[in-house]
């Protein structure tokens, strides 16, 4: 190796460090270091040097990507992943202190440590000297799904643990909650309803599925969802030998911890705690459904054992349920960006879960049948975070009438063009491009952060421009001019000039912003940059079809064929080159599959099996990718290489089957240029 080479490989290591420095101080001790854009210049500076001399397995940068299409191997728990006994109320946890001071013969207080239990996703992080090598959800509690890839999404799980080498085993295990932040959920909601999507039930439900996601990967999802440590199953060193130690050491290890933590001296003292922390249930930034009560002392955890499936030292202290009983007073139908007919109920306003609640989403007419929902009904509302409340259920009384059935109108509300629902979709819509309701939705989504960012254009400013006729249709709004807006009621010079100048800032975008900002059904900023990295260029993705986009990794069917279809309506294309026309551009993209074109990979398909030895698994995808090849999830006669790891499965007799070279971990870092 060349001098030069050694400087180039050591600033690697430098920027690699920092780069992860910054990631930990940033999502796990919420104290930035540098802006930004700071980060930013490092972080691409980075990039460019890992384009020439590979990419070190422990890389910022492997966090970027999206999950192997591939159905989800099992990993087996070497440690059992337990559930937890449930207690209700005082009662059910005096009556475990007791059970556990008669198997211990003990009369004295046992101090425990109190905890929140997090609503989420239960997943186990397993590292070998240090550095992380699988990541798998709970399972059965025997076996999970390895689910690696998308947990390395998860900005606070560490790709290398910290402190010194003395105290990270060979291998060490360690059990933690996903869970989805209720600032987060809030923001996903409000863009999943700009979208005309129905909004994610409750924070646990979207941590845990975003987790298990293989096709249509929603990156922005991940990105938003928290690793929070609790438990070392494997790996624990010799000298902790209490539940606060553990929560220390996996402090110092890079974890990010629950603040709202305690040592309690005794049952009492731990009840008293969990009251006071349901009375601030509200102000937590995560959702939480209760207390984990844990014997601090890990000799007395051992003394107590395991039933076959919970341990007797650890119980859930439950909160009560999260849900309040009003009145239906109306049912009416909300008409959205893309057209779709929404039923929302007007309820009598309620106080749950910290907010007046006064409407509540019913999604679709299979919905509002399937729970019979009616006008006057009792319900139960429930909310979680700052979701649209959602309708739990209608409390019958016997002998009360009821008013007839309510069904979403067959014209549309706004513009009175009949509606239409598709066989097959669950979604009824007003087809009429031209219907005031769409429109106005469109232009306050494409004026939105996450699309276009029209600085300045809120509500009431588009109401305006639709009420006097100066936007009909989205094109025009980049077609205004000064004079024009002047016209409009209240708007001073200085007002006018200043959108005008956000509009024009908008026109120069980007490529992904831009099919945002388009509005196809399930493009939201994850796939939009799939595509618009894979493409290169809009009038390729415009001619693709459903086969050509659903080879796109990270892109299924189902947007396939949204983006297809959109793509091919007439009415769309004359709006993009309207769009184009009026100015609305950005920067050239070289599409993946030039850059890698010449790379030692070129025309090669592999299949990942195993667990290899220092390679994750998306870490070795993104290897091969880079190098120009591809990765599949089956093998096949078209398969050139299967790399094979420890406990590799079926893929592997199916190599001998059909006569493909297996090859291991070294042989393929010596292929690509690392032996």
């Amino acid at each position: 190796m060349t001098q030069p080479q050694r400087r180039t490989k050591a600033r690697m290591r430098e920027l690699v460090e920092a780069l992860n420095g910054h990631l930990h101080r940033y999502h796990v001790l919420d104290a930035p270091e540098i802006s930004d854009a700071e980060y930013d210049h490092l972080f691409l500076e980075l990039k460019a040097l890992e384009e020439e001399f590979g990419t070190p397995p422990n890389s910022p940068t492997l966090r970027v990507g999206a999950p192997p299409a591939e159905g989800f191997e099992p990993v087996p728990h070497r440690v059992p992943m337990l559930s937890l006994d449930n207690a209700m109320n005082a009662d059910d946890i005096r009556a475990w202190g007791e059970r556990m001071a008669r198997a211990l013969d003990r009369d004295e207080p046992l101090p425990l440590v109190a905890e929140p239990k997090l609503d989420g996703a239960g997943v186990e992080l397993v590292y070998e000297e240090g550095r992380w090598i699988v990541g798998a959800t709970r399972g059965d509690g025997q076996t999970g799904e390895e689910v690696t890839a998308n947990l390395r999404q998860l900005l606070s799980v560490p790709l290398e643990l910290e402190g010194p080498a003395e105290r990270k085993r060979d291998r060490v295990s360690v059990r933690g909650e996903v869970v989805l932040p209720l600032a987060a959920f809030a923001r996903l909601n409000r863009l999943r309803a700009e979208r005309d999507l129905e909004p994610f039930a409750n924070p646990r439900n979207a941590a845990a599925g975003s987790l298990r996601m293989l096709h249509d990967v929603d990156v922005e999802r991940l990105r938003s969802l928290e690793f929070r440590a609790y438990a070392v199953a494997e790996g624990l060193p010799a000298d902790i030998t209490d539940q606060v130690g553990i929560q220390t050491q996996l402090r110092d290890w890079g974890f990010l911890i629950s603040p709202d933590t305690a040592r309690c001296s005794d049952l009492d003292e731990a009840i008293a705690w969990h009251e006071a922390l349901l009375a601030r249930r509200e102000s937590l930034s995560v959702e939480i459904d209760g207390t984990v009560l844990k014997v601090d002392s890990l000799a007395l955890q051992r003394d107590l054992g395991e039933l076959s499936r919970v341990p007797r030292w650890a119980i859930a202290f439950k909160f009560p349920a999260h849900q309040e009983h009003t009145v239906v007073e109306e049912i009416f139908a909300s008409v959205g960006r893309t057209g779709a007919l929404t039923p929302v109920a007007k309820l009598r306003p309620v106080f749950v879960g910290g907010v007046t609640v006064s409407n509540a989403s019913l999604h679709n007419q299979d919905e509002i049948d399937r729970k019979d929902v009616r006008v006057g009904d009792t319900v139960i509302v429930q909310r979680a975070g700052d979701v649209i409340p959602q309708i739990v259920a209608v409390v019958k009384t016997k002998g009360k009438r009821r008013r007839k059935k309510w069904r979403l109108p067959d014209r549309c509300p706004i513009c009175d063009t009949k509606s239409v629902r598709e066989e097959g979709e669950a979604v009824t819509r007003c087809p009429n491009g031209a219907c005031p309701a769409k429109i106005r939705n469109r232009i306050l989504h494409v004026a939105g952060r996450g699309a276009l960012d029209v600085d300045g254009l809120g509500e009431k400013l588009v109401a305006q421009l639709l009420e006097s006729g100066l936007v009909k249709e989205l094109p025009d709004l980049f077609g205004l001019e000064v004079e024009a807006l002047l016209a409009l009621e209240r708007m001073g010079q200085k007002s006018a000039d200043n959108l005008i100048a956000a509009i024009a800032k908008a026109k120069r975008t980007t490529l992904p912003r831009f099919l945002i900002a388009l509005g196809i059904p399930e493009v939201g900023a994850g796939v939009a940059e799939l595509l618009a990295n894979h493409f290169g260029d809009l009038d390729l993705l415009m001619a693709a079809d459903p086969e050509a986009l659903v080879a796109v990794d990270g892109v299924g069917p189902i947007v396939a064929q949204n983006v297809a279809d959109y793509f091919s309506e007439g009415r769309n294309q004359d709006e993009i080159e309207r769009l184009r026309g009026l100015g609305l551009e950005w920067p050239s993209i070289a599409p993946r599959s030039e850059l890698e074109a010449d790379g030692p990979f070129s025309d090669k398909t592999f299949v990942l099996t195993g667990t290899l030895p220092h390679l994750s698994r998306s870490a070795a995808k993104a290897r091969i990718e880079a190098a120009g090849g591809k990765v599949t999830g089956t093998v096949s006669k078209k398969t050139d290489y299967v790399v094979a790891g420890e406990a590799a499965g079926s893929k592997l007799h199916k190599a001998a089957e059909l006569e493909v070279a297996v090859i291991d971990e070294p042989t393929l870092l010596e292929m690509l240029g690392d032996g």
